[in-house]
């Protein structure tokens, strides 16, 4: 059978979820070769009926055994359940694509954006396992690739503006709460974040490090360097939770190893892979974060020079987190996945 014909059996694992959701969107989007599909969710969620290609599948119970005859599995069903479940899968002979942040920074396990370095995806075989990185970091990369592959990349400072639904569904619904009580006049409860989300930002996403950083912080200065194959890369984040409900934006500034223009910048990802350019400012046209829901490309724009050191760069980055920052980068790794390796 040649590779063109070839079908694969699909999991899904936490695909009652939103990103479970979103994979099942993207595989269909895409037309993966799936012939079998088999959802996977927690046990309150067996029997449930979810739509692929117009045929509604019942969720089946995630365990240990649900992966015999699996090819790929994809995995957002959160780190417990992936450190849990995804080796036993492996185990079964299907190749795991894991969402979580459990086996990132694993050294015998790929943490890939196709973008970026697919060639990583060839080490699945020590562990059966690849990771996908940090919604944050995937959408950095994308953007900052081309430019490290024409003069490299000396340090980067990144501030993210990070919507709620990187929190998950009961986030969006306290964000929409406490919209709703402000204009009734209503005093605003919260239970997801520390602090009020609507009309707020909160400097804190995920827990504190002892180093004053917080683990979403650190995740992007280790995924980075993982990725670009770079330990010596500087890199410093601030992350930041926005009362917005889809797309994260990113405000990157770049030190480069040698010079670079801002034209030289737009000219390269104006044809870089995933990318989409949206750079004229004197027309109001920038990325933004009401425009990426449900695009596949990550939006570049707001590019100019650094002013303050001579080999400066600032970046303005917006992306689905849902979609490229987690479902969409793992079915492109599946989709190298059974094109070269499986």
């Amino acid at each position: 059978m040649s590779k063109s014909t070839r079908t694969f059996n699909v999991a899904v694992a936490g695909a009652t979820g939103a990103v479970g959701g979103a994979m099942l969107d993207v595989l269909e989007r895409r037309n993966f070769p799936v012939k079998e599909l088999r959802l996977l969710a927690s046990e309150r969620s067996v029997g449930k009926k979810l739509t692929f290609r117009g045929q509604e599948i019942a969720v089946q119970q995630l365990t240990k055994d649900a992966f015999t005859g699996i090819d790929v599995a994809l995995f957002s069903a959160g780190g417990d359940r992936s450190l849990e479940f995804a080796p036993a899968a492996a185990a079964a002979g299907a190749v795991v694509v894991d969402n979580s942040s459990a086996f990132r920074m694993d050294p015998e396990i790929p943490l890939v954006v196709p973008e970026v370095n697919p060639h990583a995806i060839a080490q699945y075989k020590k562990r059966g396992i690849i990771a996908n990185p940090n919604c944050s970091t995937i959408q950095m990369l994308v953007a900052l690739k081309p430019i490290h592959d024409k003069v490299g990349i000396k340090r980067i400072v990144v501030s993210t503006y990070q919507a709620v639904s990187g929190t998950g569904a009961k986030a969006i619904e306290e964000l929409k709460q406490q919209v709703l009580d402000y204009a009734a006049g209503k005093s605003m409860a919260h239970k997801v974040y520390p602090h009020q989300i609507a009309f707020n930002c909160l400097p804190h996403i995920d827990s504190f490090l002892a180093n004053g950083y917080t683990k979403e912080e650190m995740k992007m200065v280790n995924e980075t360097r993982k990725m670009f194959e770079d330990n010596s890369i500087g890199v410093t984040a601030t992350t930041v939770r926005v009362p917005v409900f889809y797309g994260h934006s990113e405000s990157v500034n770049i030190e480069t190893k040698e010079k670079i223009s801002s034209s030289e910048v737009k000219a390269l990802l104006a044809n870089a892979p995933g990318v989409k350019l949206v750079d004229d400012p004197a027309n109001a046209k920038y990325p933004l974060a009401t425009d990426c829901a449900g695009n596949f490309e990550t939006l570049v724009g707001r590019i100019r020079e650094d002013e303050s050191i001579a080999n400066g760069i600032n970046l303005w980055v917006v992306a689905d987190n849902i979609l490229k920052g987690a479902a969409l980068n793992a079915v492109q790794i599946a989709e190298i996945l059974i094109d070269k390796y499986i």
